[in-house]
This record gives structure tokens, C-alpha cells and sequence, in this order.
């Protein structure tokens, strides 16, 4: 299913949340959308370990690191599992690693900027709690739409 997030902001319009441009494309897949789920978590990506074990179900997972820029909260092979466990895509709001790799997966990848150092693994992070960056608040069970245009919120399914 193809969609424009300049159309559905058109469309929806005062009915969606714009987020706030800062966010890069790195996945294959430029374009995805789904319900949102999130992890609020500073340098420590336990949480996003655990949760993309899970089964994604077309899903988005929000990362939020506070726009740290000291390590990255995920790289190839947590990029891999997440598109082997149906996952849509991930929104970081931090840094990413194995950009050039995660570049050539069918996967839609957002974050600020890329790093090499890996995040610590102390076990630390909140998950399926409301997170805010970049002028918006991601909330669980609301859905996400993102494109080369950028990235809208809506509280229910647009498409």
C-alpha cells in the first residue's frame, strides 16, 4: 500500500502530529507506517534487544535516546532482526551504526545521525511509555506514517 505524508497531512489536516525535520533515512525502505511502540532509554539499548525479539507485526519501534550522540542504539544485525521478525521500521532518536549495511535492507531506518560506539547494555529503559522529540509526542498504539517528505502521528489508522 503506497502513501504520501504530504497528502495525508492534506487530508487529515489538525488532525495529525508533524514531526519536526532531523531525522535521516537510512533503511531500503523509505517509506513505512504502523502502530507505534516505544522505548525511552539514555545509551542503553537492553530494552530495544528485548523488544525486537518480538513478533513486530508490521510495527514501528520509536527509540527514544535523547538525541545523545555518544553511542548508537542500533546497528545491522538488530536492523536484521527486526525486519526477520516483521517489524516496519524503526524511528531512533539518537544514532544508528552499519549505516552502508542497513542501507541495503528492506527496512525503514530514521535516526539523527550515525556513530560506531555501541551503547552500554546495563539493562536500563522503559518501554511502551510516551516519548517526545522533534515537536511531537509518540505515544504506543498510535500509528506512525513515514517518506522522504517526513514523518506524521495519527491516534488512529489513516490507510
Amino acid at each position: 500500500m503506497t502513501f504520501k505524508t504530504a497528502d495525508l497531512s492534506d487530508t487529515h489536516e489538525g488532525k495529525v502530529q508533524i514531526v519536526s525535520p532531523g531525522l535521516i533515512n537510512f533503511g531500503g525502505n523509505k517509506r513505512f507506517h504502523g502502530e507505534i511502540v516505544t522505548i525511552r532509554s539514555l545509551d542503553d539499548n537492553s530494552r530495544v534487544r528485548e523488544q525486537i525479539r518480538t513478533a513486530g507485526q508490521g510495527k514501528v519501534l520509536v527509540i527514544d535516546n535523547e538525541a545523545s550522540m555518544r553511542c548508537a542504539m542500533l546497528g545491522d544485525m538488530m536492523a536484521a532482526a527486526l525486519h526477520e521478525n516483521g517489524w516496519s521500521g524503526v524511528v531512533v532518536n539518537g544514532c544508528i551504526r552499519d549505516a552502508a549495511d542497513i542501507a541495503e535492507m528492506d527496512i525503514g531506518v530514521k535516526a539523527l545521525a550515525t556513530n560506531p560506539l555501541r551503547s552500554v547494555k546495563e539493562g536500563r529503559g522503559e518501554a511502551n511509555v510516551e516519548v517526545s522529540f522533534l515537536g511531537a509526542s509518540f505515544r504506543p498504539g498510535e500509528f506512525l506514517y513515514s517518506d522522504e517528505d517526513g514523518i506524521l502521528l495519527s491516534v488512529s489508522r489513516l490507510i
